[in-house]
C-alpha cells in the first residue's frame, strides 16, 4: 500500500488513476457498506428545501464550474 509521501510525489493524473480504480472496486461491494444516519437526514433536509423552493437543482457541469 502507497505511503502518504508516496502519494504526494504522484502525478495528477496517476492519483486519479488509482481513485477510479478504487472506485470501481468498491462499487461491486454495494450491498456491504451502509450509509451513515447522518447522510440520509442530509438528503431529506435537502429534499424539504427542495420542495420548499429554498434551492435549485444545478446542471453537473455548471456546479463543477462554481466549485473551480
Amino acid at each position: 500500500m502507497p505511503t502518504v509521501i508516496q502519494i504526494e510525489k504522484m502525478s495528477l493524473k496517476q492519483k486519479l488513476q488509482i481513485m477510479e480504480t478504487l472506485w470501481e472496486s468498491i462499487s461491486h461491494h454495494e450491498g456491504e457498506f451502509t450509509s451513515p444516519a447522518w447522510h440520509e437526514q442530509a438528503l431529506r433536509e435537502t429534499e424539504t428545501k427542495l420542495a420548499a423552493g429554498q434551492e435549485k437543482i444545478v446542471d453537473w457541469e455548471e456546479a463543477k464550474r462554481d466549485l473551480r
